[in-house]
């Protein structure tokens, strides 16, 4: 009987995408499973190989939920709108719709052919106006709760494209900043932007973080992301001028050690403080700062700043200290401006020798540089005698108390930027009167759709290409005359909420998020049970799909505060040769030339068995066709004799491997599951029999692994209407576990000469005189003088004579 997977794999494939196999059930008595893969982005390129790793894990799991008596919810789809496309589009001439619907339709051909069960019915893409329509609604939202702000925020603005820039698309050279394409110079500018107030969000979403089953590592990334600190806000009064600033700082404690203070180089005092003589390099040195980018200012070794001919007066001890202009200190972290105390900060320190600035002590404590830790504090007024703790609550208590300044808390974490200056996005549901006043387009008309442009280069202004479409960006709304956004919304904005979009999604369309029925579906799915994926998303998609979830529950649209119960990392697939695949490295693995090959079910079971799912794993080509092997093995193992009755040899292993597979699947060990199931192959091989019902419990644990070649040897072979999927888990009796009796193994000076069942652990010197009972074993020790005999327990028995 010949394994023929080409056929096997595509006949059942059609099977279940045709009779909608895997289509969620409404069913009210079974306990739900939601299952999650991350929102794949449908590029040209077509899946590859680490797709099929973290989805091969999902719908194991699906699979294996469903056979325990779930009720479970496996969706698919697609994460349409975004750069890469436009981009596309850009270089061909072509239009984003159409091949980016293209390229759905191959990556949904290509998850079929590896034998995923998803209910397609439930299938979407961000740039469907069904769907999109809501994204729309979300943000109208938003709007009229605050959380939507127009606010002037930095870009990197390049005027040889004409457009906005991401900061992956941007290269230094020599310190400036540079367009990756045409290597265009890029500055710093301020543009008009919508931008999401995450930040009101930023206690709860640390705070909700403790009770996650999420890998610790990733919810430490997002602690720090949203890097919360708690300190004093004070005021400084400008010296001679009727300005003040107000700097944050975590070391309210220092305040007598502080001899100057640094302004970003944004900061909108700079220029009003500045004097004349220190006017021209002070401008020198913002237009510098305009040429870098956040995370180079941030990193810089070498500390450079001016100053700017103006004192801030020190709140506490009156001095005159002078204000310097810094390119570390950034606009949109805290302030912009902080207090610098050098002999108690290390950047403060360097600094200050840099540019030759006073160092006072303040804090009692040993350091060749700056001390940083808890000490006595001294030349410090009100706090001399106290240390570290005790110091801040009494300065910030005289700050409340004398009104300048208070406690506070600051965060890392900045207001989402939610404007990009493209084509292919969700369009904002917005009308600018001739005023600038806003009004938001009303519920029935919704969604506002891109108009079709056949030119979708930048505008050269700094506006997307929808500054080109003059018919639909004017328009009379109520009897006003206004002018659409020309911005779209970002690639996460639909990756934001995709989740709830799979529960409100069936063959009919989207059920309205608004709706009663929505609310009852979206409490009866939430939170996601397990989601896969990478670790690159932790602050991005991660990060905003809590806040808008958090948002949804404060209107009251669902009863769960947190989108994702338990999340896990799967690791990467890499080349051969140890290193991230990559085309220009040439070692690429495309799944379509291995389910070619060796098949869909081989694909899976090797990408399981590679190692632990969390870890990095290369890529062994010899290792694939292991895993060919062994399901050749296991369809040569239903041409031996199958029984009625049940195969006693077999019972303690049938029942082993029941119990080790199912806490395997459980804790997403598929790699041990395997070796477990390749055990119980190599036992039914000895024997060269199995029973019916021990044959099909096998297919029953190997068939979420490698669906294909179970369901045809059940059907097939075994002869069974019932189909596995839809099948029981199967069970283990406890006390077919324990074992009875070992096989002990003799050798004479090494060599094998006899075997015998004993009871298991039975007793060391019986076991001695079991083996040297053994006719072979006397047979090869005459005239010999035993010397030594080991035991191994419940294995060996090695005799050495001479």
């Amino acid at each position: 009987m010949h394994y023929d997977f080409k056929n096997i794999e595509k006949k059942w494939q059609t099977y279940w995408y045709e009779q909608k196999h895997f289509k969620t059930q409404d069913d009210r008595l079974k306990q739900k499973y939601y299952v999650l893969d991350m929102f794949p982005y449908p590029s040209a390129a077509g899946l590859h190989v680490g797709h099929i790793e973290g989805y091969t894990a999902t719908d194991i799991v699906s699979r294996f939920k469903r056979m325990q008596g779930y009720n479970v919810l496996h969706p698919m789809g697609w994460d349409a709108f975004g750069l890469p496309a436009e981009q596309y589009a850009l270089q061909t001439g072509k239009d984003p719709r159409t091949f980016t619907y293209e390229n759905i339709k191959n990556f949904k051909r290509q998850i079929i052919e590896s034998g995923k069960g998803i209910d397609w019915d439930r299938e979407f893409a961000t740039a469907d106006p069904g769907y999109f329509k809501w994204t729309q609604w979300i943000f109208k939202k938003m709007y009229e709760h605050g959380l939507a702000v127009l606010k002037d925020v930095e870009v990197n603005w390049c005027e040889g494209l004409g457009t906005v820039l991401a900061n992956d698309e941007i290269e230094m050279v020599d310190g400036k900043m540079v367009s990756e394409r045409g290597n265009y110079p890029v500055v710093k500018k301020a543009m008009r932007q919508w931008v999401l107030r995450i930040t009101q969000y930023a206690d709860r979403l640390l705070e909700d973080l403790e009770d996650l089953d999420w890998p610790e590592n990733l919810k430490e990334m997002q602690r720090n992301w949203i890097g919360k600190s708690n300190g004093a806000m004070m005021t400084f009064a400008v010296d001679q001028l009727d300005e003040t600033f107000e700097i944050f700082t975590t070391r309210p404690d220092t305040i007598y050690g502080a001899t100057y203070c640094v302004l970003a180089p944004e900061h909108p005092l700079v220029l009003h403080i500045t004097s004349e003589d220190e006017m021209a390099s002070v401008k020198n040195y913002i237009d510098i700062t305009k040429q870098k980018n956040d995370m180079d200012r941030a990193l810089d070794k070498t500390k450079t700043g001016v100053f700017t001919g103006a004192y801030a007066i020190n709140p506490l001890n009156h001095k005159k200290i002078p204000i310097w202009i810094a390119d570390y200190v950034l606009p949109h972290y805290g302030t912009g401006a902080v207090m610098a105390v050098p002999a108690h900060d290390e950047r403060d320190f360097e600094f200050a020798q840099t540019h030759g600035l006073d160092i006072v002590e303040v804090i009692q404590g040993t350091s060749e540089g700056a001390y940083v830790g808890d000490g006595l504090h001294y030349n410090s007024g009100i706090i001399d005698g106290l240390y570290n703790e005790d110091a801040k609550l009494k300065i910030i208590d005289y700050l409340v108390k004398t009104k300048q300044g208070y406690a506070h808390s600051t965060y890392k974490l900045r207001d989402w930027v939610f404007s990009r200056q493209r084509y292919w996005g969700e369009p904002f549901p917005v009308i600018y009167d001739q005023e600038g006043q806003i009004h938001l387009l009303d519920e029935e008309d919704l969604p506002l759709e891109l108009p079709i442009l056949k030119n979708i280069r930048p505008s050269g202004t700094g506006e997307s290409p929808l500054a080109h479409a003059k018919e639909w960006l004017y328009v009379n709304h109520h009897g006003i005359e206004g002018r659409r956004d020309t911005n779209t919304m970002p690639q996460l904005a639909g990756s934001s909420w995709y989740f709830i979009g799979y529960i409100l999604k069936n063959h009919l369309g989207m059920i309205p998020l608004d709706s009663e029925e929505a609310k009852k579906q979206i409490d009866k799915w939430l939170p996601v049970d397990l989601y896969i994926g990478g670790t690159e998303h932790a602050v991005g998609h991660l990060l905003y799909s809590r806040f808008w979830t958090k948002f949804l529950y404060d209107l009251g649209l669902t009863s769960v505060k947190e989108p994702f119960k338990k999340l896990f990392n799967q690791g990467m697939i890499l080349g051969a040769d140890h290193s991230k695949m990559s085309k220009s490295k040439g070692n690429n693995v495309n799944p379509d030339d291995i389910v070619k090959s060796h098949g869909a079910d081989t694909l899976r079971l090797y990408e399981m068995f590679m190692g632990p799912l969390d870890q990095d794993k290369p890529w062994n080509t010899d290792s694939l066709n292991g895993s060919k092997k062994f399901l050749d093995r296991v369809w040569r193992m239903f041409e031996f004799s199958i029984q009625k009755d049940e195969v006693k040899e077999l019972r303690q292993i049938y029942h082993q491997t029941i119990k080790k597979v199912t806490e395997d699947y459980d804790k997403l060990a598929f790699n041990t599951a395997i070796s477990q199931m390749m055990i119980f192959v190599n036992e039914v091989y000895k024997v060269q029999t199995i029973s019916k019902d021990q044959a099909r419990g096998f297919l029953k644990l190997l068939n979420p692994l490698c669906p294909h070649i179970t369901e045809e040897l059940n059907k097939e072979v075994l002869k069974q209407n019932e189909e596995l999927i839809y099948s029981d888990w199967p069970t283990y009796q406890e006390a077919y576990l324990v074992i009875d009796e070992v096989e002990i193994v003799v050798q004479v000076n090494g060599k094998l000469r006899a075997k015998f069942v004993a009871p298991f652990n039975h007793d060391q010197e019986e076991v001695k005189t079991l083996a040297l009972d053994q006719d072979n074993v006397k047979k090869h020790l005459e005239g010999l003088t035993i010397r030594k005999i080991v035991v191994i327990p419940n294995k060996l028995v090695n005799i050495v004579a001479n």
